[in-house]
């Protein structure tokens, strides 16, 4: 046989037909709290234009509750708008246009001043036959080696201004074009994201639990404009002591008892740390609160199967005799 003692927080059932004893019950008071809940603040300052939702009201996630005067911020927000449309104008330009325009004249210049090479270097080596033949001075030939080299040099400049334009000048131009259209586009995207901390969103779906600000009031960044809480589910938070903790798992089925009724749940918590003022560990059981009649805050009684024994046959205490009596 075995043996098990009552306890304060135990009863013991059987299940006779299948030889399997019911588990120990764990009981004890609980507080209902709600499965989320959120203060919505606003992240700028500025006057409530109106609140779409009131207390007691439901609510979905991503649903406008609230505005708040942007007058000014939608105003910069068409200021940095135009200003981004002209950087990108000009960096059209600078890649489509100026650049080409540029470049292009470059190269024409290059076979303008090769072709003025070229014709200068045929008179000069006309003119040095010619004068080896003793038909010309060797003044004539001096004056146009001076126009050959003069037209040398002016090729040599035009082909390193159109190297230039290809390795730097190009580049730069159009990097610093680039950056200033970046810059414009993300101080347009920073006054847009501005101008969305006007339009206030319910972060989830639940019940308007408070709402203090009213239109005409300065919302400020910290300070809520609604209270937000989802109760849907509920969670009842129980302190049990350290040795029937010990039992209790997570996913464990439990019953939360309340002034409705009885709601099935199960266990989602089981606090790893005792609490040193009350040596007690918090165990959370969470219910589906269907029709909303629990209500965060109440007062419950959780009952917790915190464990199944196999093939026990369970004896009353007051079935068992002390040593020392006789039987």
């Amino acid at each position: 046989f075995f043996f098990k003692q009552k306890t304060a927080y135990e009863i013991k059932e059987c299940d006779w037909s299948s030889d399997v004893c019911s588990s120990d019950l764990v009981t004890a008071d609980a507080v209902l709290y709600p499965n989320s809940q959120s203060n919505v603040t606003p992240k700028i300052s500025a006057p409530v234009k109106r609140v779409m939702a009131n207390r007691g009201d439901h609510v979905r996630a991503g649903q406008l509750i609230a505005e708040l005067e942007g007058a000014d911020l939608a105003s910069a927000v068409e200021e940095a708008k135009h200003q981004y449309e002209l950087t990108q104008s000009a960096y059209q330009t600078v890649t489509g246009a100026t650049v080409r325009e540029d470049k292009g004249k470059a190269q024409a210049d290059v076979e303008a001043a090769r072709e003025t090479y070229e014709a200068a270097k045929k008179v000069y080596d006309s003119r040095v036959a010619l004068q080896k033949e003793g038909a010309l001075a060797q003044r004539t030939v001096d004056e146009s080696r001076v126009a050959m080299v003069q037209a040398q040099i002016q090729l040599s400049t035009a082909q390193r201004h159109l190297e230039t334009l290809d390795s730097v000048s190009q580049r730069e131009a159009i990097r610093s074009a680039e950056a200033q259209m970046n810059a414009a586009k993300a101080h347009m995207d920073s006054a847009s994201v501005q101008l969305s901390y006007t339009q206030i969103r319910s972060p989830i779906s639940g019940v308007v639990a408070d709402r203090p600000v009213y239109p005409g009031e300065m919302a400020v960044p910290g300070t809520p404009l609604v209270s937000l809480v989802d109760i849907s589910q509920l969670t009842a938070r129980a302190n049990v002591p350290v040795r029937d903790a010990a039992a209790i798992r997570v996913g464990r089925p439990a019953r939360i008892t309340g002034p409705d009724g009885d709601l099935a749940g199960k266990v989602t918590v089981v606090s790893p740390a005792v609490d040193p003022n009350t040596t007690t560990v918090e165990v959370w059981v969470q219910v589906p609160n269907a029709g909303e009649k629990l209500k965060p805050g109440a007062t419950v009684r959780v009952s917790i199967i915190a464990e199944t024994i196999q093939n026990t046959l369970v004896v009353p205490t007051t079935a068992l005799l002390n040593s020392g009596e006789g039987g």
